[in-house]
C-alpha cells in the first residue's frame, strides 16, 4: 500500500518536471522566432553590432525631434491651427480664452489727489516747452512738463509741438489735442495759458536742456533758482526729463491725470477715430497691430533683415544724415540677434497663427507706410485677408483733413489701438508703451507682447 503511494508521487513529480521543461522550450522557441524574423528583414550583407554612444545619441535626438514636431508651431506653409483649439502643455486653449482680458488683480486707476494736495501756489514765472519727437514721445513729454510746472511753481504756456523731426508735421497743439479741455481739466493743478503775455514776448529767457530722468530735488533747486534771473524759462526738450521713481505720490498722480484725462485729442480726431473703431467692429472682435516696420524705425535701429542691398544702403544713409541720432555704425545681424529689431510682417503672421488666431480674424494695422510697400505685406495678407488700416476703412475725402499731418494720422491709430479687443506691438517703442499703459488704465484691456519670454495674456 505504502509502496504504491510512493510510486504515484514519483510519477507526478516527473510529469511536473516534463511539463515545466516543455513550457520553457515553447517560450524560448517563440522568442527566437521573433528575433530571427526581425533579423531576416535586414539586408543579406548586414551584420549586427551593438549600438555605439553616437548611435544612442542619434536615437535620442530622433525621439526629441518627434516630440518637437508634434508640439511645435505650424510650419510656414501650413495653415493656422483651428480657431477653437490650440494644443499645448496645458491642454487646449479655446478661442474665448484667446480674447479674454487678463484679471485686474485689484489694481485700479489711481489719479485722485490726496487730502493734503492744495491748489497751485502763486506762479513765479512762465514755462515754455518745446515738445520733441513723434506723437507719443511728445505726449509723454508734455505730461512730464505739467508735473515740472507744478514743482517749480510755473505758469505753463501751451507747448509747441515738434515741426523739425523726420515727419515734418506743421500741426500745432490745438490741431492734435483738445486745448480747452487740457486747460480746464488741470485748473486745480497748474495754471495754463495759451500764449505768453505780450509784455514778455521780448523778455530774456532762461533756455535750458533739463537733465534727463531728474528727480524733484533737481527741479526745486537748480531749475527753480532760475527765477532769480528770468521771468521766462524755456525747456528746449520735453522727453524723458522727469524721473519715474522716488517722486511724491501726488506728482505721479498728476502725471497720470495729465496723460489719461487731460490730454485728449482734438474733437475732429476723436470723432474720426471712433468712426474707424465702429467700422472695425463691424467685422467682429479685432486685433490692433502696431506694425513698426517703417522706414524711420528701420533706419534708426539699423535692422535690415530680409531687405535688399539697395534698401539697406538707403536706411544707412538716412541714419548717417540724421544729426540727432547718435549711433551710426550698427551691425544688423547682431542687432537682430539681440532682439532689437521689429518683427517683419511675415513673422507677425506666423506668430498669430501659432497663438491660434484663425485666418478670419480682423487685423488693424496701426502704422505709417510699411517699408517696401504692399508687396512686403503679401504674406501676412494671405494668412489674414481681413487686413485693415485707415486708408481702407475711410474714404479719401474723410481722411483729407489729416493727410500730410503725421501726428494727427498717428492719433487716429492710437484711438483704434486703445479701443481694440487685443493690442499687439511688434516693437517696444513710445507708442507701444503709451497704448499699453492707457489700456491698463482703462480696465486692463488685453495686450500681447511678442518680445516677452512668455507672451502676457
Amino acid at each position: 500500500m505504502v509502496m504504491g503511494v510512493k510510486r504515484r508521487c514519483r510519477t507526478v513529480s516527473v510529469l511536473r518536471q516534463v511539463l515545466t521543461c516543455a513550457i520553457c522550450i515553447i517560450a524560448l522557441v517563440a522568442l527566437l522566432s521573433v528575433h530571427v524574423q526581425d533579423i531576416t528583414k535586414l539586408p543579406s550583407d548586414a551584420s549586427y553590432k551593438l549600438p555605439t554612444q553616437k548611435d544612442m545619441g542619434y536615437q535620442k535626438l530622433r525621439r526629441e525631434r518627434s516630440w518637437t514636431q508634434e508640439y511645435s508651431p505650424p510650419h510656414l506653409s501650413e495653415d493656422p491651427p483651428n480657431a477653437h483649439k490650440l494644443n499645448g502643455a496645458n491642454g487646449s486653449l479655446d478661442s474665448e480664452k484667446l480674447w479674454k482680458p487678463p484679471p485686474n488683480r485689484d489694481y485700479v486707476p489711481c489719479v485722485a489727489p490726496s487730502s493734503s494736495y492744495a491748489s497751485p501756489p502763486e506762479s513765479r514765472g512762465y514755462l515754455l516747452v518745446d515738445a520733441n519727437g513723434g506723437l507719443n514721445q511728445m505726449r509723454a513729454g508734455i505730461c512730464d512738463m505739467v508735473a515740472v510746472a507744478r514743482i517749480i511753481n510755473a505758469t505753463l504756456v501751451i507747448p509747441e509741438l515738434d515741426k523739425r523731426s523726420l515727419w515734418q508735421d506743421s500741426s500745432n497743439f490745438s490741431n492734435v489735442f483738445d486745448e480747452d479741455h487740457f486747460i480746464s481739466s488741470l485748473a486745480n493743478d497748474v495754471k495754463i495759458i495759451r500764449k505768453l503775455p505780450m509784455e514778455l514776448t521780448t523778455a530774456t529767457r532762461g533756455v535750458k536742456h533739463f537733465r534727463s530722468w531728474s528727480g524733484i530735488d533737481y527741479y526745486q533747486e537748480e531749475i527753480a533758482s532760475l527765477w532769480e534771473e528770468y521771468q521766462v524759462i524755456r525747456a528746449a526738450k520735453s522727453d524723458s526729463r522727469l524721473a519715474n521713481n522716488n517722486l511724491p505720490p501726488d506728482i505721479q498722480k498728476l502725471r497720470c491725470r495729465a496723460c489719461y484725462e487731460a490730454l485728449q485729442f482734438a474733437p475732429r480726431i476723436e470723432a474720426m477715430g471712433k468712426l474707424l473703431v465702429d467700422r472695425m467692429r463691424s467685422y467682429g472682435r479685432y486685433i490692433a497691430l502696431h506694425l513698426r516696420f517703417e522706414k524711420d524705425m528701420l533706419a534708426f535701429s539699423g535692422c535690415t533683415h530680409n531687405l535688399s542691398l539697395e534698401e539697406a544702403e538707403e536706411l544707412k544713409s538716412i541714419r548717417e544724415n540724421t544729426t540727432w541720432w547718435k549711433v551710426k555704425d550698427i551691425d544688423p545681424v547682431e542687432q537682430r540677434a539681440k532682439g532689437y529689431c521689429p518683427l517683419t510682417p511675415k513673422e507677425v503672421g506666423i506668430f498669430l497663427g501659432a497663438l491660434g488666431f484663425p485666418s478670419s480674424t480682423p487685423l488693424y494695422i496701426a502704422s505709417g507706410e510699411i517699408y517696401g510697400g504692399e508687396s512686403r505685406m503679401d504674406d501676412l495678407q494671405s494668412r489674414y485677408p481681413l487686413l485693415m488700416n485707415k486708408e481702407k476703412l475711410a474714404s479719401v475725402e474723410e481722411l483729407q483733413p489729416f493727410i500730410n499731418h503725421a501726428s494727427q494720422m498717428a492719433a487716429l491709430d492710437y484711438i483704434v489701438s486703445v479701443e481694440s479687443d487685443i493690442f499687439i506691438p511688434t516693437y517696444s517703442g513710445n507708442m507701444a508703451r503709451a497704448v499699453e499703459g492707457h489700456r491698463r488704465f482703462m480696465g486692463h484691456r488685453k495686450t500681447i507682447l511678442p518680445d516677452s519670454p512668455c507672451p502676457s495674456f
